[in-house]
């Protein structure tokens, strides 16, 4: 396939692939193909929508290999949805009765892209493939080829999101911090909310990272320095069922015993009960353009803090979210090792022809492939029953 020029677009929160995803793609690129140009839409939908692009210098092409060392996203995300044509004739993005599929697809119709690479969640890249599907009705090929992009590691059926390693890690460099502070008051109650709105995979793997830190160290029982004070005490993830009474009675004798009681949560568990006590008493629960609750509005943390606290007695709580720091963080070696893997493939595939989203199939046997823009969506659950989550259950003593 004759590729003339390529587009890249990033979207939804950030995660630590995004900056080493786009120089990855543009690396290849000009490995492969160093006659293609390669356009820019920044701020992802936004930019494409408003035609905020720019071609990419062969200097910058020449250092693309930079963008490795860095967290964050030197192109710019943005939330869009392109199917929520009301949010964004409010947000002046299109006109009133515009489609903004059409629009976004006759900007790429106009700007001559033959290959557009989306870098995003599950609906980052589905709205990708229905922007080609539109193109395609109407007489314009375009072959799409998306990258995985979530620290939740919840879209089906990719087997590992890109970032999602390093969020895992750096969740847990952050609590090691944050668990510090369990002296600084008796009976202090921690709680560790993590990202993760339908998915506990993350919360699951950084305490995991954190408690295999926690096994090399060394402590100073007669002064007070003990691995059980350092300790996880409870995980909570929205795939398992809290009874928080029960959870509560238990937690309380590990106060009685050592004095502070350290909690990771995933900020989707138990959201359900919160969104409907706010509804309930008439409070209005806040939603972005993708329909999902805004859980910074809900600060599940806080709502858990209060109930635990009440019932363990604890005369203190902090309530830390490491999901910013955590997901603006520079991909780790294991990270990259991955998406270098991945943007190859994503290259290749789009040289010949061939769209979808790439990464390890677990419906084809966990091969790494372009999987079809039909089979891809969000919200894929943490599997409870692994191994690794059982052995920390029971390294902390919790019931599951």
């Amino acid at each position: 396939m004759t590729v003339n020029r390529v587009a890249i677009l990033t979207a939804g929160g950030f995660a630590p692939c995004l900056s080493a995803a786009v120089g990855g793609l543009i690396e290849r690129y000009t490995e492969l193909a160093p006659d293609a140009e390669i356009l820019i839409y920044q701020y992802g939908y936004y930019g494409l929508l408003t035609g905020d692009s720019y071609l990419v210098s062969a200097e910058a092409r020449a250092k693309a290999g930079l963008l490795r060392r860095y967290g964050g996203c030197p192109i710019g995300n943005s939330r869009v949805k392109l199917t929520n044509a009301k949010d964004l004739e409010r947000r002046g993005l299109v006109q009133p009765g515009q489609d903004p599929l059409a629009v976004a697809a006759e900007r790429l119709r106009r700007d001559g892209v033959d290959v557009l690479h989306t870098v995003g969640g599950d609906d980052t890249n589905t709205t990708a493939a229905d922007l080609a599907a539109y193109l395609r009705d109407h007489g314009y090929g375009l072959t799409v080829v998306g990258l995985p992009k979530t620290i939740d590691n919840d879209v089906v059926p990719v087997k590992q999101s890109l970032g999602a390693w390093t969020a895992a890690e750096q969740a847990s460099l952050y609590a090691q911090n944050i668990i510090g502070e369990h002296r600084s008051n008796p009976r202090m109650l921690i709680i560790h909310e993590v990202m993760g709105r339908h998915c506990g995979w993350l919360t699951a793997a950084a305490a995991t990272e954190y408690r295999r830190w926690l096994g090399e160290q060394e402590w100073n029982p007669a002064l007070g320095l003990t691995k059980e004070r350092w300790d996880i005490h409870g995980v909570y993830v929205p795939e398992l069922e809290l009874d928080l009474d029960a959870e509560s009675r238990r937690l309380r004798g590990i106060m009685d015993r050592i004095g502070n009681v350290n909690i990771f949560l995933s900020e989707g568990a138990g959201i359900e009960t919160i969104v409907h006590e706010m509804e309930v008493s008439g409070q209005e629960v806040l939603r972005d353009p993708f329909g999902h609750v805004k859980l910074d509005t809900i600060n599940p943390g806080a709502w858990y803090a209060r109930e635990f606290a009440e019932r363990m007695g604890a005369l203190k709580t902090m309530v830390q979210k490491s999901g910013y720091f955590s997901r603006s963080a520079r991909a780790n070696d294991r990270d990259l090792v991955l998406i270098r893997s991945m943007t190859d493939l994503a290259v290749d595939s789009a040289l010949a022809g061939v769209s979808g989203v790439i990464g390890h199939d677990e419906g084809r046997g966990d091969v790494l492939r372009a999987i079809e823009f039909d089979r891809v969506k969000g919200g894929k659950a943490f599997d409870v029953n692994k191994p690794w989550f059982r052995d920390l259950l029971d390294g902390i003593g919790q019931p599951h």
